[in-house]
């Protein structure tokens, strides 16, 4: 089950509950004060790090460099 916390603004504290999915949205009451507490969002664990990562397909691909191809010259014979 996922961890969500909540804030509670009569008294400032803030916690975290183990609820399901379907019960994400019901306000809980303060374990403190006893008033109504909202769902506040937290920020991601998920993190990317290393060097490789971005190598598989996530960077910008770099322009091939142009080959200057100017026609030859031909030789003529004297």
């Amino acid at each position: 089950m996922p961890l969500y916390s909540y804030h509670c603004i009569k008294c400032d504290e803030v916690y975290e509950n183990m609820r399901s999915i379907k019960q994400r949205d019901t306000k809980l009451v303060c374990p403190e004060c006893n008033t109504r507490c909202g769902r506040i969002m937290d920020t991601s664990s998920f993190q990317l790090k290393g060097g490789g990562w971005y190598k598989d397909g996530y960077n910008k691909k770099k322009p091939k460099p142009k080959l200057n191809r100017e026609p030859k010259e031909v030789k003529q014979n004297e």
